[in-house]
């Protein structure tokens, strides 16, 4: 079976080294262009593995799409694809196009699917293999797997150390199915969908008077990207790293409550949050009780 691995960055590298690993004829690969004068690692593996290459963005126009399908694809693999691409390009391998989405499809339709079910303090989440189809991830599914979410995950954590892996796994299993003739096509309940918009600075501000529990699941579905935020004197500051202390306090929400070398706490509605890591306006990450004591933060002083 031939197939073609579209995707990007590490994972798309991943899911086309393990597809030839498993012994599939990879004869072509699709990945965004140069950036900054570096290759997107799916690009540089194929290249470096002789397998030619076209660039994602030039898959809406008809030269690009006349390389592809000279590639003679039987199947494609969809691994991490942001662009939205023309349905043509999808259905133009003789066996379709199968795709990964991090989430427990027809739940957290989107492009932000990890950020918002730790926002809306899901406990599991998972992945999902589909057919795309005209819609937004609304293609029936061919196999899902489950993973859960602890109490302190981040989209980084869940991501890495669950989903990523978990997801090279399913789309070679997918792969196997749909060249074994075993792939289902499973219609959604698209009754029980659910969409939400890219997470953006919009929606990653953070209101110290809301719930402990929702401000700390705001940070963590905010982490790594696009970062929780809140204001100060010098401007934003986005909040990485943290913990719940358990621990109660009294005073205001927003109100810092200690600080030290490396951290600092804040009173919240129903607990205390420990920031470990954060980032001022046009700066880099850097320890909570570095930047507190560059910005002249103390006890007593409020976010809100």
């Amino acid at each position: 079976m031939r197939v073609v691995v579209m995707g990007q960055a590490a994972f798309g590298e991943a899911v086309f080294r393990r597809l030839r690993d498993d012994g599939f004829d990879v004869v072509g690969a699709s990945a965004p262009g140069p950036s900054g004068g570096r290759h997107d690692p799916l690009w540089a593996a194929a290249e470096a593995a002789g397998v030619p290459v076209v660039e994602t963005r030039a898959l809406k126009d008809a030269a690009g799409q006349e390389a592809w399908a000279a590639l003679k694809p039987d199947l494609c693999v969809m691994a991490f694809v942001t662009e939205i691409l023309p349905h043509e390009v999808l259905e133009l391998p003789r066996l379709g196009s199968i795709q990964y989405h991090p989430s427990l499809l027809p739940l957290h339709r989107g492009s932000s699917a990890i950020n918002w079910a730790i926002i809306f303090g899901r406990t599991e989440t998972g992945l999902t293999i589909f057919w795309p189809d005209r819609g937004i991830d609304t293609g029936p599914i061919l196999l899902q797997r489950r993973c859960p979410i602890g109490p302190d995950d981040t989209v980084g954590s869940v991501y890495f150390e669950r989903l990523f892996p978990m997801g090279v796994e399913a789309m070679s299993e997918a792969a196997r199915l749909v060249r074994e003739g075993r792939a289902p096509r499973i219609e959604q309940d698209h009754a029980k969908a659910t969409y939400e918009p890219p997470c953006r600075d919009e929606h990653a501000q953070i209101r110290w008077y809301e719930p402990a529990d929702r401000v700390y699941a705001l940070i963590r579905g905010c982490n790594p990207q696009p970062g929780a935020w809140t204001t100060v004197e010098s401007g934003r500051l986005r909040i990485f790293d943290c913990r719940l202390t358990g621990e109660e306090a009294p005073g205001m929400p927003g109100r810092v409550l200690r600080v030290d070398e490396r951290t600092f706490d804040v009173r919240l509605n129903g607990g205390v949050l420990r920031v470990m890591r954060v980032q001022p306006e046009g700066g880099k990450k850097m320890p909570a009780g570095e930047w507190a004591a560059q910005a002249g933060i103390a006890p007593g002083y409020r976010f809100r």
